[in-house]
């Protein structure tokens, strides 16, 4: 479990990143899933761009995504989620204690 001042050192790592998986209507899909666990085990700190209908249906597919590829949300404003796992093999991002 991150502490807030890891959330807050992962947030101003994530203000320069771009969105590299993108849900779609068609929502988790295994493709998706897929894309999203090599993505994370490479970079550790991903942004997913979710597109919904509504907020329930976002936080919902968050939960999910982070549940199955046992990660961790930062922070989420609007469309897109900065999600957290860290790569046990290789760490790449040093985080605060």
């Amino acid at each position: 479990m991150l502490t807030e001042s890891q959330k807050k050192f992962l947030r101003g790592m994530g203000h320069q990143l771009k969105p590299v998986v993108m849900v779609g209507d068609a929502g988790l899909s295994d493709a998706v899933l897929k894309e999203f666990d090599q993505t994370i085990r490479h970079h550790e700190l991903v942004k997913v761009r979710i597109r919904a209908g509504d907020r329930q249906a976002r936080d919902d597919i968050i939960s999910e995504l982070c549940r199955q590829g046992d990660a961790e949300l930062v922070t989420r404003i609007g469309n897109v989620a900065l999600i957290y796992r860290r790569n046990e093999d290789e760490p790449k991002l040093p985080l605060p204690l």
